[in-house]
């Protein structure tokens, strides 16, 4: 019952897990887009501008945070598959790390008027325009982000679960593998086993009779 409830809970995590990688791809693409916009408007890769207020910002943190997800992603389908509860700790440590940014980030969007004066100009127009998406389609964004937010937390709640009921017995003991060894040694002769003490000569003592026995019959004749 444990296994079979073991085995459903990292099916659970994995496909949590893949909902978070399908973000961090679909970020990774956004920024690729986004700078092949940049390279045909600016004759450049954005990644070589030595002026820093001509630095665009959001390009870079769409791609950092593409890139932060996908990379969770694949330790999270490491911790899923092994149960190891050292990458369980460090999946539910990265995932509650990008938890209170968002909502660090989400505080300030909500409580302060002027949160757009807290980030720097971006000289790509992109952050203008992502924020122009958004207020433009409020409802459709709002109801992405929660479902985001709604996965995050899930895979770490499963984490904990698959956390509590631990690995799979097969990594903490080596008895399971006698069953596997065990037709090995099926066909095996094993010798005979040794006794220790003096040696029992009573076969050959019988067979010395007879021959004396013969050869005082054949004397007689």
């Amino acid at each position: 019952m444990v296994s079979v409830m073991r085995s459903c809970i990292q099916s659970i995590l994995k496909l949590v897990n893949c909902l978070i990688g399908m973000v961090g791809i679909a970020m990774v693409l956004y920024s690729i887009w986004l700078i092949r916009v940049w390279e045909r408007e600016m004759g450049g890769f954005p990644f070589f501008e030595d002026d820093d207020d001509f630095t665009p910002w959001f390009i870079y943190t769409f791609l950092g945070l593409g890139i932060t997800l996908s990379v969770i992603t694949c330790f999270g389908h490491i911790a899923a598959e092994t149960a190891n509860g050292c990458c369980l700790y460090l999946y539910m440590l990265f995932i509650f790390l990008l938890l209170m940014l968002e909502a660090g980030v989400t505080a300030d969007v909500f409580l302060n008027r002027d949160w757009e004066e807290d980030f720097p100009k971006d000289p790509s127009g992109s952050s203008d325009q992502f924020t122009g998406f958004v207020r433009s389609n409020f409802e459709l964004c709002k109801w992405i982000g929660l479902s985001i937010v709604s996965v995050q937390g899930l895979s770490f709640l499963v984490a904990m679960m698959l956390k509590a009921i631990g690995p799979h017995p097969s990594y903490d003991s080596d008895d399971d593998y006698a069953s596997d060894r065990a037709p090995l040694l099926k066909d095996v002769v094993h010798p005979p086993p040794y006794v220790v003490g003096n040696p029992v000569m009573g076969s050959r003592n019988n067979a010395w009779s007879i021959r004396i026995t013969k050869k005082m019959n054949q004397a007689n004749r």
